[in-house]
């Protein structure tokens, strides 16, 4: 397992009438990641929510994924899919790791504000779970569901926290103190990857198991190069049982 590892959120615009953009933009940025980085991309980056087209979301999904399986080549791509199985549409997030999909992870807890449990059928909760790819444990929470205490416990242990989101410009600064006290309490690097849309919060970076924030709400490409040490070191130091 290397020490060092390039962490990167991507944090872009992205449209439901232009699917073929959004996936271009999305290329764009994955292919200027170093090798063996780690990259996470916003929420449904591909189609956006597409409530009034789900079917046509599903399909470019599936359409755009020998693209984005190319793109992992050489790198670990996070990112949330609009996906259609057995009749249901599932807001799914994959992980793709060297031209394999090697994790699927639906969404547990929907956005019943924004009328996501209308169109979208809720994951199992038991699903959430650390993934161990080459010594590294990653643990996947998709935006709201960062709310909920009762999933972090079940990512506990994780040396890198996943989380695309789609989230509000109105709740940024609980956006920015949840990311934070994740990253301390579970003493992880936590990588967030948020829409830069008009109405998004942005505010995505990487925060470390020290609690230091590397953000830029004026970038689509934000990175820090993470010892993976520091996990090992922060553990230690102060020792809540993770180690």
């Amino acid at each position: 397992m290397a020490h060092n590892k390039p962490l990167i959120s991507l944090q872009f615009p992205f449209f439901e009438e232009n699917y073929i953009n959004n996936l271009q933009t999305l290329t764009s940025l994955v292919e200027k990641a170093p090798k063996d980085a780690t990259i996470v991309a916003p929420e449904l980056c591909l189609t956006n929510f597409s409530f009034d087209k789900m079917e046509e979301a599903a399909t470019f999904g599936e359409e755009a994924k020998e693209r984005l399986l190319s793109l992992s080549k050489n790198k670990l791509l996070c990112l949330t899919m609009t996906e259609k199985i057995d009749g249901k549409f599932f807001n799914n997030a994959k992980i793709f790791y060297h031209q394999k999909e090697v994790h699927s992870q639906a969404k547990a807890k929907l956005f019943t504000f924004g009328n996501e449990d209308k169109y979208f059928t809720p994951g199992d909760t038991k699903k959430i779970q650390i993934v161990e790819i080459e010594g590294i444990r990653y643990g996947i929470l998709i935006c709201f569901e960062i709310r909920f205490i009762q999933l972090w416990e079940q990512i506990q242990g994780a040396d890198i926290i996943l989380i695309p989101a789609l989230w509000g410009i109105l709740r940024k600064e609980q956006l920015e103190a949840i990311t934070k006290s994740m990253a301390i309490l579970n003493q992880a690097f936590v990588v967030l990857s948020n829409s830069a849309n008009d109405n998004m919060a942005k505010s995505s970076g990487i925060i470390t198991p020290f609690g230091d924030t590397h953000r830029d709400d004026d970038s689509k490409y934000i990175t820090h190069l993470a010892d993976i040490k520091e996990i090992r070191k922060m553990r230690r130091y102060m020792d809540i049982g993770l180690t």
